[in-house]
């Protein structure tokens, strides 16, 4: 309900930003205007920009030859999201790499890490060249964490330093030159006395995990035009992203595949921005008044979004000619997206599942309508934000790795144990040895749970058989596995029919009223 009232009021403040912007464009700036610089230090201060001749060579081969490997090896898919109500596929192919169990979600789509070369896990690639893909993005993942930390300290020394000094900067000075003045001070951490919690500052720079991003603009059909400033096209929309721990950084790697046949424009004879290279465009949020920026991304360039950046302001990726990777690395926010935290979550529901002494007879130890909703809620949340996002993708996963499908497995266990457990809450709500207040209560609050996942069950098998899901490639698209069907003979029958149980406690509830 909240994610829902969230994109209700995007939608509204876009209506009212369109509508109040009628056929003007707001104004924005590139690197060859005059006031871009003030601009940037002015409203865009917490976007920090590092030019490929920065970073390590060995590091950008690396890179650069993970992105390659990965796409021969047809590793990176477009993503079947969920936008007001209705099914779309991405634009951008994209591949999530990070830390052993972690997710990511956004645009209601739950996505599972390909696992990074990790201690003490027991990750099989499907060839040694996606092992050495994902030990690459690893090793860019900790050089990013370090730049990130220095960014960060060269910030604050940087405030310190505007307090203190009085005199006046000259406005004028070059986009490289602010650039070059960003970098050389925040390497010099010598005496940086860092005011920011050493705790906080490793909780908000520790990306655990990147999302990887390809697309070549030339391969696709149509693409949206950039709708306040008339920046052109876009392959990624105007946004903020979604599911990170509050106020962390994101760190990007673009890499894009130029080459002699794309030309970059004479930058004097255009306005705006150059159409043939890729950009980031960056705007204050819901704002009219403040100009937007576009950055110029080649090869091997790295921007960092810093502290509350991505809350104030959105970013959008605005489309060159050539083929682009990315590599967006993230805090996701884990506290409910981890394979840890959804284990655990399935045992603490069985706590409320005892076996009799022949070990087959099953019974709950609790009744309680708040132990009942507890145990239900978890059976809702493994089968809606785990099964079915998990298999609703296909077999994609298994191209690089089997590693989640013992986890899946472990999961469905527990699913079948919950799905009996359900069954035994109607056993005993038909009975009327019950106290009638505890049982009213646990009645009603039962319903409303079966009831949220019939509307779930509904939804879900709808998806899987959407034209947008039959037009993916036959290993991408989603399976209705059998996990949540009677229909394979090798599966035990579900416990329960959900729509009769639903009436006959609807008409319950009414004979109590």
């Amino acid at each position: 309900m909240k994610r829902r009232a969230g994109e209700r009021e995007k939608e509204l403040k876009k209506k009212k930003l369109l509508e109040e912007l009628g056929e003007k464009r707001l104004p924005y700036l590139t690197p060859a205007d005059t006031d871009f610089h003030q601009l940037w230090k002015t409203k865009y201060s917490k976007l920090i920009f590092r030019k490929s001749d920065t970073v390590p060579e060995d590091l950008h081969q690396m890179v650069q030859e993970s992105f390659l490997a990965l796409r021969e090896h047809n590793c990176f898919f477009q993503d079947l999201v969920r936008i007001k109500g209705k099914d779309f596929l991405t634009p951008v192919s994209r591949i999530l790499i990070g830390n052993p169990g972690c997710t990511y979600k956004y645009l209601n789509t739950r996505l599972f890490t390909v696992p990074w070369p990790t201690e003490s896990y027991d990750i099989k690639y499907c060839s040694p060249q996606i092992h050495d893909a994902c030990k690459a993005l690893m090793r860019l993942n900790d050089y990013l964490h370090i730049e990130t930390v220095q960014a960060l300290q060269g910030q604050n020394l940087l405030e310190n330093k505007e307090i203190k000094d009085t005199a006046v900067i000259d406005r004028k000075q070059s986009f490289a030159a602010s650039l070059t003045q960003q970098e050389s001070v925040s390497k010099d951490q010598s005496s940086v006395c860092v005011s920011e919690d050493d705790r906080t500052l490793k909780n908000r720079t520790s990306y655990n995990l990147t999302l990887l991003n390809y697309m070549d603009p030339l391969q696709m059909l149509y693409l949206k035009q950039e709708p306040y400033f008339g920046m052109g096209s876009m392959a990624v929309s105007w946004h903020h992203d979604e599911n990170l721990v509050e106020r962390s950084a994101v760190a990007v790697y673009s890499y894009s595949c130029e080459d002699s046949s794309v030309q970059e424009s004479n930058e004097g004879e255009l306005k705006g921005r150059d159409p043939a290279v890729w950009h980031v465009g960056l705007k204050v949020a819901w704002d009219i008044e403040t100009p937007g920026l576009a950055v110029p991304l080649h090869q091997g360039d790295i921007y960092l979004m810093l502290d509350d950046l991505n809350m104030t302001h959105q970013h959008c990726v605005l489309a060159g000619l050539s083929p682009r990777f990315s590599s967006t690395h993230r805090v996701a926010d884990c506290s409910r997206g981890t394979l840890e935290y959804i284990l655990g979550q399935c045992e603490l529901a069985l706590q409320n599942l005892q076996s009799g002494s022949d070990s087959m007879a099953l019974s709950l130890k609790s009744l309680e309508a708040a132990v009942v909703k507890q145990v239900e809620e978890i059976h809702n949340e493994v089968e809606f934000e785990w099964l079915r996002q998990f298999w609703f993708q296909g077999k994609r996963y298994l191209k690089c790795t089997d590693w989640w499908l013992k986890p899946m497995a472990k999961l469905e266990e527990f699913w079948r144990k919950m799905e009996i457990m359900t069954s035994l809450v109607l056993s005993e709500v038909r009975k009327e040895q019950q106290i009638e207040e505890q049982r009213n209560e646990t009645i009603s609050c039962f319903l409303l749970l079966l009831k949220e996942r019939q509307k779930l069950r509904k939804e879900w098998t709808a998806r899987c058989q959407s034209d947008a899901a039959e037009s993916l490639p036959e290993d991408q698209r989603p399976e209705c596995h059998p996990f949540w069907t009677d229909d394979d003979e090798c599966n035990m029958p579900l416990p329960y029919d959900l729509e009769e149980v639903i009436a006959y406690l609807q008409n319950l509830v009414q004979w109590i009223e």
